[in-house]
C-alpha cells in the first residue's frame, strides 16, 4: 500500500492508486466476481490510465493455466467450401468478443468423430476449455461426451438441455420456440401445417421443436397428423428434397414449420416449382434467423436464437468449470419474428 508508480506501471502501481491490494487488483484484472463492480471499475479504469497490459505469460504461469479456449466445429454439409452451418458462424462472433472481453485466447478448429481432437487441446494444455458447436447424429456423438466427461475435460456444447444432457450443455428452449411457431401459424388460420426436419432422438433439438408444435396443435383442440412429418437436416439441398417428397406424397397442407432456416429456404425453392404460392398456398416459419432468412423472397419468418448472450453464456459455462464457480442458466429464450411468409 506504501508503493509510489514507477515508470512501467504494474499491478502493484494499481494497488497503490486505488488504495487496495496487489491480489484485489490481480482478481478484479481476471473479471472475478469476488470483487465488487464499482471497485473493478475504478481498477480498470486506473489500468487504462496508466496503460497497465496484463502479462499473459506471467499469468498463466502461476495459475498453470494457458488462458486460452478451443472452438472446435463439426463439419456440416454446405453449398461453400467452409464447412460450417451458418448459424454458428453467426455466433462466432459473441463468443470471440466475450472471450477478448476475458482476456482469453481462441482456438478455431474442425472436430472429427473419427479423430481424437480433445487430446490436441485440453490433453496436451493448449486450452483450458474446449467449446463444441454442431454435432450431426446425436447418438453417435455421445460416446465422445461420455469419453469427454470420463476424462475430467472442461467443455460445453450447444444443443438441446435436457435432464439426461451428458455434460455441460448451453441451448435455445426449443419446446417453446416450437409451440410459439405453431400458435402463429394457427393464428394465421392454418390447420395443416407440415414439419420439415429429423423429430427423432438424432436430432433432439429438432425433436424438442416438433414436440412444441405438436403441444400448440393439441392445445388449439386439432391433432396433428404424423404423416405431415418429413425427415431432413439442415441443409438446402435437403430441404428442398424434403418438401418435394411432402408434395408428391399428396397429403393436404397449408403450412410449413422447418427446423433451420437452411430447411425453409431450400422448401421455398420447392414451392415454387411447383406453383405453390408463399404465404397464399402454404405459410412458411423457419428457425435460426440466419442472415439469409431477410433475404428470401418473400422474406422469411422465423424464430430468432439470441447469439449474442449464447456466445456470452457458452464461454462463461466453460469458465465456470476453470474456476470452480457456479455456471449461469443453460436456458436462452427465443423470439419469433415475423416475416412475409406467414403474411406479416
Amino acid at each position: 500500500m506504501g508503493r509510489r508508480p514507477s515508470n512501467k506501471p504494474t499491478s502493484f502501481d494499481i494497488a497503490y492508486l486505488a488504495g487496495v491490494s496487489q491480489p484485489t487488483v490481480s482478481r478484479a484484472l481476471r473479471g472475478s466476481k469476488s470483487v465488487s463492480l464499482a471497485t473493478r471499475q475504478k481498477i480498470e479504469a486506473i489500468a487504462r490510465q496508466l496503460g497497465y497490459t496484463v502479462d499473459k505469460n506471467a499469468s498463466s504461469l502461476r495459475s498453470q493455466r494457458s488462458n486460452t479456449l478451443a472452438l472446435l466445429f463439426f463439419e456440416d454439409p454446405t453449398p461453400d467450401e467452409s464447412g460450417i452451418n451458418p448459424f454458428f458462424l453467426a455466433m462466432l462472433g459473441s463468443i470471440t468478443r466475450h472471450c477478448a472481453a476475458r482476456g482469453l485466447d481462441l482456438l478455431i478448429s474442425f472436430q472429427r468423430l473419427d479423430d481424437d481432437w480433445h487430446k490436441r487441446y485440453q490433453d496436451s494444455h493448449r486450452a483450458d476449455g474446449l467449446i463444441l458447436l454442431g454435432y450431426g447424429d446425436y447418438t453417435l456423438y455421445e460416446s465422445r461426451l461420455r469419453q469427454l466427461v470420463r476424462s475430467g475435460a472442461h467443455f460445453v456444447r450447444w444443443g438441446a438441455v435436457e435432464p439426461d444432457t451428458i455434460g455441460a450443455t448451453v441451448g435455445s428452449d426449443n419446446f417453446g420456440a416450437g409451440r410459439l411457431a405453431g400458435e402463429h401459424l394457427l393464428a394465421r388460420g392454418r390447420r395443416q401445417i407440415a414439419f420439415l426436419g429429423q423429430a427423432d432422438s438424432h436430432y433432439p433439438e429438432f425433436k424438442n421443436r416438433y414436440e412444441g408444435l405438436v403441444r400448440a396443435v393439441e392445445t388449439a383442440g386439432l391433432s396433428q397428423d404424423p404423416d405431415l412429418v418429413v425427415p431432413a437436416i439442415s441443409s438446402e439441398e435437403l430441404g428442398y428434397q424434403a418438401a418435394k417428397k411432402l408434395i408428391a406424397s399428396g397429403k393436404p397442407f397449408d403450412a410449413i414449420f422447418a427446423a433451420s432456416d437452411l430447411i425453409a429456404i431450400g422448401a421455398m425453392r420447392a414451392l415454387a416449382e411447383v406453383g405453390l404460392s408463399v404465404p397464399g398456398d402454404v405459410a412458411v416459419v423457419g428457425f435460426d434467423d440466419i442472415p439469409a432468412a431477410s433475404l428470401t423472397s418473400p422474406p422469411l419468418t422465423t424464430v430468432m436464437q439470441d447469439m449474442r448472450h449464447a456466445g456470452v453464456a457458452l464461454v462463461e459455462t466453460v469458465m465456470a468449470q476453470v474456476e470452480d464457480k457456479p455456471p449461469p442458466s443453460p436456458f436462452l429464450p427465443t423470439r419469433l419474428v415475423v416475416r412475409g411468409t406467414t403474411g406479416g
